[in-house]
């Protein structure tokens, strides 16, 4: 199963357990194939500079690079020729569209209302983290 994992659901996979953290262990694990692109790697690593994060980037003793790399060894980065406006309220959502549009996926997996309110976008369908694993009969 080919899904694009919105940076919502990869910084919490990768701070917090439950759900998100799931989904990269799913890659890892070759039950889904993971993709993303340029752009959403560089909003991970944005994301991660935070202030918020700083304390649990120190605790887990590990570098932004680290983890920016270490996610992005679990996907497939894909050139994204042009980035539709499919989502008014945050043109970044679009980045997000058009990787799994890029990557030809089946799903998008989310924690974001803008994204999952559309549902689908074509036929690609949108997903919580938890909603994948049911899917996927991990939970």
């Amino acid at each position: 199963m080919r899904v694009t994992a919105d940076t919502n659901v990869v910084v919490s996979g990768l701070f917090w357990r439950g759900n998100p953290r799931r989904v990269p262990d799913a890659a890892r694990d070759g039950i889904i194939e993971l993709y993303t692109t340029a752009t959403l790697l560089k909003e991970l690593e944005d994301v991660l500079k935070r202030e918020k994060f700083e304390k649990r980037l120190s605790a887990a003793t590990v570098t932004i690079r680290e983890l920016v790399d270490g996610y992005a060894s679990l996907t497939t980065v894909v050139d994204v020729l042009s980035v539709p406006t499919v989502v008014l309220r945050d043109p970044d959502d679009d980045e997000v569209i058009a990787c799994a549009v890029a990557a030809e996926c089946e799903l998008i997996v989310s924690g974001d209302d803008d994204l999952l309110s559309l549902k689908q976008h074509k036929e690609i369908r949108i997903l919580t983290s938890a909603e994948l694993l049911i899917e996927l009969q991990l939970i």
